[in-house]
């Protein structure tokens, strides 16, 4: 585990699935809470954590994708897809970041 944070592409795979986790746990937990039993304690906690790691996510992404000259239409924009679609991040780390490293 330790390797993945020698490289910005490793660090990128760590904060894709810290996003990813988190908007699982959003999605799937807090936002049924809210609107099902009406409490929405756990979406103010996962809300902002979510955000976190979503900017951060974002920001790494395009400075790995400038870093290793990605083209934009090639792989970037697929990245930044994936931070907004439940699993996407997973997805993206399996088929793309994971053979970069």
């Amino acid at each position: 585990m330790m390797h993945l944070f020698r490289t910005k592409v490793g660090r990128l795979r760590v904060i894709g699935f810290l996003e990813g986790v988190s908007l699982l746990v959003l999605t799937g937990i807090a936002m049924p809470m809210k609107y099902a039993a009406d409490n929405p304690s756990m979406v103010r906690v996962m809300g902002p954590i979510h955000g976190f790691f979503f900017v951060i996510f974002v920001i790494n992404a395009l400075s790995v994708g400038i870093e290793y000259k990605w083209k934009f239409t090639d792989i970037t924009w697929k990245v930044l897809l994936a931070c907004m679609i439940p699993f996407g991040t997973f997805y993206i780390d399996h088929r793309i970041l994971r053979k970069m490293e």
